[in-house]
């Protein structure tokens, strides 16, 4: 272990990339305790920041704590992963947004400008929902009289430029440091919020909330999950490709045999990441449509989408399955978008590659299409179960354990995207890759 950090830190460009990342997640982790101009944090914590809610929990664990501080990340990236979301979507039914996504890094940098608008959009929107529900913790001067539209415009644009500077940062982790910066915020959040819960986990069991066994088994179950996410992240199929002998004057080339890996979670984490967005964003309109009350339909729906510890177990039960449905959904658009079996084909077909037993061009471009269904299925389908089982476990389970299966898809997927990153980059200064070692 020694010997690999020493061969990582003597590249000077690797070197700089990981102070480069781990400089801009200490700004993160600081920016997590400055709270919004104006708000009683004290009070706010007591009252809110320390609810077991499942809305709440849930975005308090992906936000690193920022949301129990109401501080100007507490919005994390959701109105971003929400707007690449929806620009994704548009660039099915939009040809001009389709055209742009084949146009190379120049379209990218349209597409990813676009992306940043829509955020904002977003932010304003979720920043508002906030205020409606949450303005009570605002300090007097803030909430009565002239000051009301002061306090109002000093919340919304706190959170704005909080989620637009954590967007910036994120977007410079991709470009200058190590691994997907958006991914990588979210694993420090999460992993911030593991000494609280082992805590949480201690007193429950100490204080007689929960049986000792019950420990135990969560901590195993923890374990076969973690062990199940890494056998999945690592497993992929391996189409055979030979390329046919050519000869190009007195030289010969071709006639060897590879293989095209399609692995089985080829969209990594971010599937899970879009689907808890998602999932968070209706609660925060339905605040802002019924001033922070909902009630009647909008009362129902709320509960479906802010289910807890202790909810009915028909709201889990709805919950778990759109939850489901779209890491489902989300795992197939990403790989889609990712993964062009129509690409890969005519590469083969131009280098005089083929799969044996399949005739190039069209036929070529079905098989892989094929595969890559069946593949991507087992993956989402794996993934889903395990994000969705500690949710339903939530209706029989004496504590909250908003810390569950997706925290886990998540940190694992992060860690083995952050380790092939690393692999990737010295094999390609000649070392070893130390993770065949």
């Amino acid at each position: 272990m020694l010997q690999t950090l020493k061969n990582i830190f003597s590249v000077k460009d690797i070197r700089k990339k990981i102070i480069i990342t781990i400089f801009i997640l200490l700004l993160f982790r600081l920016g997590c305790f400055i709270t919004v101009p104006g708000v009683n944090k004290t009070l706010f914590m007591q009252q809110v920041g320390s609810a077991a809610n499942g809305f709440i929990s849930t975005i308090n664990l992906i936000s690193g704590g920022a949301f129990s501080r109401l501080s100007i990340f507490a919005m994390t990236i959701g109105p971003y992963i929400t707007a690449s979301i929806v620009l994704n979507l548009l660039q099915v039914v939009i040809p001009s947004l389709e055209k742009l996504a084949r146009e190379g890094e120049e379209g990218k940098k349209k597409l990813a400008k676009y992306t940043k608008y829509i955020t904002i959009a977003l932010a304003i929107v979720e920043g508002l929902g906030l205020y409606i529900t949450y303005r009570a913790y605002l300090l007097a001067p803030l909430r009565t009289g002239a000051g009301a539209v002061m306090g109002c415009l000093l919340f919304i644009v706190s959170l704005v430029a909080g989620t637009a500077l954590l967007t910036w940062l994120g977007d410079k982790i991709t470009e200058y440091g190590i691994g997907n910066g958006i991914s990588l915020i979210v694993f420090v959040g999460i992993i911030s919020r593991i000494p609280a819960g082992a805590t949480a986990l201690y007193d429950y069991a100490v204080g007689g909330l929960t049986n000792v066994l019950v420990v135990a088994l969560l901590i195993i179950a923890m374990i076969v999950v973690i062990a199940g996410v890494i056998y999945v992240q690592k497993a992929e199929r391996k189409i055979p490709v030979n390329y046919a002998k050519r000869v190009v004057g007195r030289k010969m080339y071709g006639g060897q045999s590879t293989h095209i890996p399609i692995k089985v979670a080829m969209a990594g984490v971010m599937p899970i990441i879009f689907a808890m967005s998602f999932m968070m964003f209706p609660s925060t309109i339905i605040n802002l449509c019924t001033g922070g009350n909902p009630t009647g339909v909008w009362n129902v729906i709320y509960n479906i989408f802010a289910v807890s510890q202790g909810s009915a177990w028909y709201y889990l039960v709805i919950y778990s399955i759109i939850y489901m449905a779209l890491i489902i959904l989300f795992t197939f658009v990403y790989t889609m978008f990712i993964v062009n079996p129509v690409e890969i084909a005519n590469n083969l077909k131009k280098q005089g590659g083929f799969i044996p037993g399949i005739r190039a061009g069209k036929t070529t471009a079905d098989y892989i299409s094929k595969v890559l269904k069946y593949i991507t299925s087992v993956g989402a389908i794996f993934l889903a179960a395990v994000a969705i089982l500690p949710v339903l476990l939530q209706g029989f389970m004496p504590v909250s354990i908003s810390f569950g299966g997706t925290s886990i898809l998540i940190l694992v997927s992060v860690a083995l995207e952050i380790l092939q990153n690393l692999e990737t980059q010295m094999v390609s200064r000649h070392y070893t890759g130390f993770l065949n070692k």
